[in-house]
């Protein structure tokens, strides 16, 4: 039995119950409750309790019990879910979150269970018990109901333990939730020594259990069991009206067995069935057991198998490391088909041809589902921000609404993984710098409460992310006076918008005034640029004074394999990311001559060129004829001129390693059918590069033209 296995399975599972814990706690928050909402924030705190007990997590236990409570409180309307109490709920979300990741440091869990959170929740939970009159059919924590004698009948599965499960965790587990009175073994269908298998459980128990709890928390404390397992919990009173059903399936050894520890328990199995009289505390627990059938299955007297939740078996946790793996060899298998597509090409065999083709449909279709496995929706990202805003604004005094949008935008999954911590520095810079407090939105017109939007959309095989506020958006001549005072930039400069926005995402840059527990302290942003341009990507504001401020992220689909565009430049070949590409056209012959301005008119619109021979100092084209690439990034446009097209290839990206890691026009290389390797062009870099020369050109031609004017009046 792997129970590490099971220990992480747990830990997996109660960390998403806490993410749904969270999601449900921020939702409350802005609107009105349901049942519903109340019954998955017992079922999550519950489940978790559960499952810790199983493993021996006494504290997470204890802990959770009291949460448990308060919320068991809420959802029979003894408590109002208020603002301090949902707070108070989210600390405790983290306080269990805390705890999982030190699971196995028992010294730290005992510390960590000295807190006063746990006065806080008795707090909420001693009015509601104080208050509520005794028989008030409302009650339902365990607080509220008095010692109950429950008969308990289990009969546990043969593979229980081939399933990683101890029976004894169970008793272990019940010991917190109430006190064994008289605990029978069955034995009859323990077999001979030769036939006895260690593996295989044989175990049955009749018992008597004294507990405050009710019916249905019981029976959850066999959750994991109960679909394979015949467990039957019961009142004492109403034994008699069970016998029959406890006895359906067993053999006559079997029934004798079970009637002979009954007589132990001192039950009568023939008694005339007569309903056990509620003191009304037993109403409370009679209540308690139909708050839990709200929020779960009904609790019979006997618990019989939950059907198969259908959900499960459409899906299967896969290791990362396994995906990753699988994507390499099929990288690998894109290349070796490239090879065996080239070689059959050159044989001139036309079945061949046909058949290399044929694989490589084959291979395309592989590649797009294995990639498509990696894809998980932005979402994920998204789901931990209403509470960072909710947290940040109340720290801040500032009335904050988070706006959600494109969050079932599918994106890498190793580039989710990295993108949060840079959206978590542009949104906490647009909650502290960005949206002015309520009296200063007031005074300029606008509404009291701030606006953050977070959207993410698909654009051009890119992925865009937006980040906006409606604050009061960045300062020019603040931006650039800083800039000038920490020598970034000539004092006389004359930069445009965009680029005087980006200064910010200088090293140590900052104009905050005070340094606060938020931001303000000249570092992150540059962090954020540089986490961006690790992933292929780029990042642009756009900012209107009193409006607001707007990032824009851009990053491509995957970093694994794309389909590439491959062209030769001089002996060199290329591969250009096919997103990119617009359209090819030949280029005219006079249009590279060393003129004021390298453009080309393309359909009444100007187009800036960027001569790859002469940019990557390949020398002279070989070619009597070039080609333009029209390739297209966000806003921009530029054309890449080059000697040759060679058509459509799918390109497995290789890294360059770190000798390369400050090369600004090439972002990777890949391996050719031919065995030869190719550099893939950074689409971006050279846009960017080719705009601003042009801009530089045309800038320079005018200040000329202008000296020419002023010589000629003088």
């Amino acid at each position: 039995m792997n129970l590490d296995a099971a220990k992480q399975t747990f830990l997996e599972e109660a960390r998403e119950l806490l993410e749904d814990m969270e999601r449900i706690l921020l939702d409350v928050e802005a609107t009105d409750t349901t049942d519903e909402q109340l019954n998955a924030l017992f079922r999550a705190m519950h489940t978790i309790k559960g499952s810790a007990g199983l493993f021996g997590m006494d504290e997470i236990v204890h802990f959770t019990h009291e949460a448990e409570n308060v919320v068991d409180l809420l959802r029979s309307g003894h408590l109002a879910l208020s603002e301090d109490l949902s707070g108070l709920l989210l600390r405790c979300h983290d306080h269990v979150k805390a705890m999982l990741a030190v699971v196995d440091d028992k010294a730290t869990q005992q510390e960590m269970l000295q807190t006063s959170l746990l006065d806080e929740l008795r707090h909420y939970a001693q009015p509601a018990a104080v208050d509520e009159p005794a028989g008030s059919s409302q009650a339902s924590a365990p607080e509220q109901g008095g010692l109950r004698d429950w008969v308990m009948s289990l009969r546990f599965n043969e593979d229980v333990l081939r399933n990683g499960m101890d029976p004894s965790a169970f008793f272990r587990y019940l010991r917190l939730l109430g006190e064994f009175l008289v605990v029978q073994p069955v034995l009859c269908r323990l077999p001979q020594a030769e036939r006895f298998d260690p593996e295989s459980c044989y175990l049955r128990f009749e018992l008597l259990f004294s507990s405050d709890a009710s019916q249905q928390m019981l029976l959850d404390v066999f959750e994991f069991v109960r679909e394979d397992s015949q467990i039957h919990i019961f009142p004492v009173g109403e034994a008699a009206a069970h016998w029959p059903q406890l006895i359906a399936d067993a053999d006559e050894a079997e029934q004798a067995a079970v009637r002979q520890a009954w007589l132990a328990l001192g039950l009568d199995p023939d008694a005339t069935a007569e309903p056990e009289p509620a003191p009304p505390a037993k109403a409370a627990d009679k209540a308690s057991d139909k708050a839990s059938e709200k929020a779960d299955k009904p609790a019979t007297g006997a618990a019989e198998a939950k059907p198969p939740r259908a959900s499960e078996s459409r899906f299967i946790k896969v290791e990362a490391a396994k995906l990753d793996s699988l994507i390499n060899l099929i990288g690998e298998l894109v290349i070796a088909g490239a090879a065996a597509n080239l070689m059959a090409r050159r044989s001139a065999q036309s079945a061949l041809v046909e058949s290399t083709i044929a694989i490589a449909n084959l291979i395309e279709q592989i590649r797009a589902g294995t990639l498509s496995m990696r894809m998980v929706q932005i979402g994920e990202i998204f789901s931990r921000f209403p509470r960072v805003v909710r947290d940040v604004s109340k720290e801040l005094g500032k009335s904050i609404q988070l706006n959600v949008s494109g969050a079932d935008t599918e994106l890498d999954k190793s580039m989710v993984d990295k993108l949060g911590d840079p959206l978590m520095h542009i949104v906490r810079n647009a909650m502290d710098h960005g949206i002015e407090s309520s009296e200063a939105r007031l005074a300029a017109g606008k509404p009291a409460e701030g606006n953050v939007w977070l959207n993410a959309y698909h654009e051009s095989g890119s992925v865009v992310i937006e980040v906006a506020d409606d604050g009061a958006g960045l300062r020019k001549d603040k931006i650039l006076a800083k800039a000038v005072a920490n020598g970034l930039v000539p004092a006389d400069s004359v930069l445009p918008d965009g680029d005087i926005y980006k200064l910010i995402f200088e090293p140590g840059f900052s104009t905050a005034e005070q340094v606060t527990n938020i931001s303000g302290r000249g570092v992150g942003m540059d962090v954020v640029r540089r986490s961006i341009e690790q992933l292929r990507g780029t990042i642009d504001i756009d900012s209107a004074v009193g409006e607001g401020t707007t990032f824009r992220i851009r990053l491509p689909l995957t970093l694994a394999i794309i389909d590439g565009f491959l062209v030769s430049v001089g002996n060199a070949t290329f591969v250009i990311p096919l997103e990119t590409v617009i359209e090819c056209i030949e280029l005219p012959p006079d249009a590279l001559q060393g003129d004021a301005h390298n453009c080309l008119n393309l359909r009444g619109e100007v187009l800036p060129l960027l001569g790859l021979n002469r940019f990557l100092e390949l020398g002279q084209p070989h070619a009597k004829r070039q080609n333009v690439v029209v390739v297209r990034y966000g806003d921009s446009k530029a054309g890449l001129v080059v000697d040759e097209l060679l058509g459509e290839f799918q390109t497995v990206i290789k890294p360059l390693g770190n000798l390369f890691r400050h090369l600004r026009a090439i972002s990777g290389s890949t391996i050719l059918g031919s065995g030869e390797v190719a550099l893939i062009l950074d689409v971006p870099s050279l846009i960017h590069f080719a705009t601003s020369q042009e801009a530089e050109r045309f800038a320079s031609h005018a200040e000329h033209a202008q000296q020419r004017g002023g010589h000629g009046n003088h």
